[in-house]
């Protein structure tokens, strides 16, 4: 099942998300747990964000990684030195492994881009050996990532054909506050705890905040992409000016909260 995900390019989602998702990952690998000799699946890999850091941690036997994307997939491979880390190409909802086959199954940043979330849940509940643990984290888009908000509430405040857009942002799957619990629980997980994980995205300058979206990366840059050269000039100065606040431009820190959610596979 296809993700809904936008994707340029590897380097452009790199710049975009990329590297906040290599600050969540530790948080999401000490919520899920691990234990020495290991077998862990990241389920939707992107650009390697889960499965490097997973690799750094010692006694892990084997890191198996998934992505829909074969962009990603590629990047990922690219980037790949460990002997332990396989990379292939798969869908969540249909992982081409056997049952009860690894010891933990995470997800990172990626359950709220697969329509059907919870066949990913049960597919990595499937995977995962009686007593194992699975994991997963998605973005608070309507409540924490506040840095996010700012860019989708300044354009609709200039284009009304964005309203659509930005409640679909703010409202994809799992990120309503218990949602992605009751999922892992409707398919059968047990022990289930929900939590919140809480990093911060600081950047440099207006460019280095804007770029990957002014390049067409990501949902926001999908929609800037295919603005008129008028409304885009007007969109680019008023995010601009939002960032900036009336202070020259320069670093920026946005709080940026996401859902965690683990269960254990009975």
């Amino acid at each position: 099942m296809p993700s809904s995900f936008h994707v340029e390019s590897a380097d452009g989602y790199e710049r975009l998300m990329g590297r906040w998702s290599r600050t969540l990952a530790p948080m999401l690998i000490d919520f899920a747990g691990l234990a020495e000799g290991d077998r862990v699946i990241d389920v939707g890999c992107g650009t390697g964000s889960l499965t490097f850091t997973l690799a750094q941690r010692p006694g892990l036997r084997e890191i198996a990684a998934i992505d829909f994307s074969p962009v990603f997939v590629e990047a990922a491979k690219r980037a790949n030195s460990d002997p332990r880390i396989t990379i292939q190409q798969a869908d969540a909802c249909a992982l081409p492994f056997e049952d009860d086959c690894f010891d933990r199954a995470m997800a990172l940043l990626v359950l709220h881009f697969v329509p059907e979330a919870g066949k990913a849940v049960a597919e990595m509940a499937r995977v995962v050996r009686s007593g194992g643990v699975v994991a997963a984290a998605v973005w608070d888009h309507y409540g924490g990532m506040s840095g996010m908000r700012m860019m989708w509430d300044t354009v609709v405040m200039l284009d009304e054909d964005a309203l659509p857009l930005r409640r679909k942002y703010c409202f994809q799957p799992m990120m309503r506050p218990g949602e992605m619990k009751q999922t892992f629980i409707d398919q059968g997980l047990a022990d289930v705890e929900e939590t919140s994980l809480l990093i911060r995205m600081d950047y440099r300058s207006f460019d280095d905040y804007w770029q990957p979206i002014a390049a067409g990366e990501g949902p926001l840059g999908k929609y800037v992409a295919g603005l008129e050269t008028t409304k885009r000039t007007a969109v680019d100065a008023a995010v601009r000016a939002a960032y900036e606040a009336g202070e020259p431009d320069g670093p920026r820190s946005f709080a940026s909260v996401a859902w965690a959610c683990r269960g254990r596979v009975v």
